[in-house]
């Protein structure tokens, strides 16, 4: 059984799909793992740790060569795994809704591509959500980039010279990233008030300390779709959110926004007009800008200034944070993969019917076999 390690070739992309303590939990249980020249260098892992904990180093046509299972963080491009055995495993972060003729390449190679992005929420997944491992890091460095791009200090300070107020900080989307950015601004000292579509995270917000800032009296309307992620909400909804937060946006130092609807654009949730009603110095941190971005004018992979208030929409935030992100990413992989291992065989193995496989698994014997990207038939 022989795991391979690529090393990752997107755009700002630092983070890789395995750490020298993984390693040695693979080897324990049998398996070859061999890593491509260089992998770790962006996450501060040097080859001669992975060779000490019993890992392969070599060129990237060996480390494909005869492989069973190759980890990766991003999707690779189908033509980058020639010499990839047909029926080899593919696990990663895959973007399936985003890379339709990506998934394709690997059904056509014989691939069969797992998509750790589409984990489901369920119990005994936890342990294997990368999108929560992540989101988590993202949160928490959301809060310190606007920090770092706000020139007065978060918390209250009470000095000779008078008294500095805590700063405002606005948390729009409570996932996982939005509650990881409550916790770290009320660590930092701010005042943080927080609002979701969800009505169901109100106590979550309220246990970190933060102020929910709600829709009141539209009825009907939870925003609760499927898994726990946020769904898209009613003409009704949108305009009284929309007044409701231009109300308290404008008294805001710090906004950090996080809203995403799997498969679609980032919803818009921060309007020109809202911008230009902030004070001079605010920050904005626009933390979807990668589907699209939920701030109007927000440049990907840059930091603008535009009524005098500064727009953050720094790509990839987990390669940021690039050792933490391959840590926890890499725990995510081996938990997957440790949970469907048969010690008979000496490989893990996905019993069709489980209900992991049938979320993760994109294709099967070169075919695209997941139905969220199976056409819709016309009576559905």
């Amino acid at each position: 059984m022989k795991i391979a390690i690529l090393k990752e070739t997107a755009l700002l992309e630092r983070r890789v799909a395995i750490t020298p303590e993984v390693v040695k939990k693979f080897v324990n249980l049998g398996a070859v793992v061999a890593i491509e020249l260089g992998a770790g260098l962006g996450s501060a892992l040097p080859d001669a740790s992975y060779a000490e904990a019993g890992a392969v180093i070599t060129d990237r046509t060996s480390v494909l060569v005869d492989a069973d299972v190759v980890l990766t963080v991003r999707g690779p491009e189908p033509s980058s795994l020639a010499g990839l055995s047909r029926n080899a495993w593919l696990v990663g972060i895959l973007d399936p809704l985003g890379n339709h003729d990506r998934i394709a390449g690997y059904a056509a190679a014989g691939l069969e591509a797992l998509a750790m992005d589409f984990m489901p929420r369920i119990t005994r997944a936890q342990s294997m959500d990368v999108l929560s491992s992540q989101s988590n890091l993202s949160g928490y460095k959301a809060v310190l980039d606007a920090a770092h791009e706000f020139g007065r200090a978060f918390p209250m300070m009470m000095t000779a010279a008078g008294t500095i107020t805590a700063a405002r900080v606005f948390i729009m989307g409570v996932g996982v990233a939005g509650l990881q950015a409550i916790a770290t601004a009320r660590r930092l000292g701010a005042q943080v008030s927080a609002t979701d579509v969800r009505s169901a995270v109100k106590e979550q917000i309220e246990s970190l300390g933060a102020k929910p800032i709600f829709v009141e009296q539209v009825a009907g309307i939870e925003g609760e779709g499927a898994g726990g992620y946020a769904s898209e909400m009613s003409a009704e909804y949108q305009a009284a959110q929309a007044a409701l937060v231009s109300s308290h946006i404008a008294k805001q130092d710090i906004v950090i926004t996080t809203a995403l609807i799997p498969g679609k654009p980032a919803p818009r949730l921060i309007t020109d007009a809202q911008i230009a009603a902030m004070r001079p110095g605010s920050v904005i941190v626009d933390l979807a800008i990668e589907q699209g971005g939920n701030v109007e004018g927000s440049v990907a992979g840059e930091v603008v200034e535009r009524y005098g208030v500064i727009l953050v929409a720094h790509r990839n935030l987990p390669s940021r944070l690039a050792a933490d992100a391959s840590a926890l990413y890499a725990r995510n992989l081996f938990n997957f993969l440790s949970a469907f291992w048969n010690k008979d065989t000496g490989r893990p193995a996905l019993p069709a019917n489980d209900e992991i496989t049938r979320a993760i698994r994109l294709t099967h014997e070169g075919k695209i076999v997941n139905e969220r990207l199976l056409p819709k038939s016309a009576d559905a």
